[in-house]
């Protein structure tokens, strides 16, 4: 599994159909509105490296609204949910 997370930067009246867009994106795993400098940190999670490009450079270019983008390929995760998650797989609660 390849992840990535993407900030960018959205037009003020376009924040919200920005994040329902790129939400419906195949690959996009996650979407968040968040406050500082960026307006929403998108995760994604694809199979491959080509795939991640794929998202990115075709499927991302043609959402209107997007002023500007960081992405950020993740090498490794340290997660304590990930973690719990994986080992809680079967049990009752």
């Amino acid at each position: 599994m390849v992840t990535a997370i993407v900030l960018v930067k959205a037009e003020r009246m376009r924040v919200n159909d920005v994040a329902a867009e790129l939400a419906e994106i195949e690959g996009i795993s996650e979407v968040y509105s968040v406050g500082g400098r960026y307006d929403l940190v998108v995760m994604i999670r694809v199979r491959s490296n080509e795939a991640m490009a794929d998202v990115v450079t075709n499927h991302m270019l043609k959402v209107d609204g997007i002023i500007e983008t960081e992405t950020m390929p993740a090498f490794r995760t340290q997660s304590r949910h990930d973690l719990e998650t994986m080992f809680s797989i079967g049990m009752d609660e």
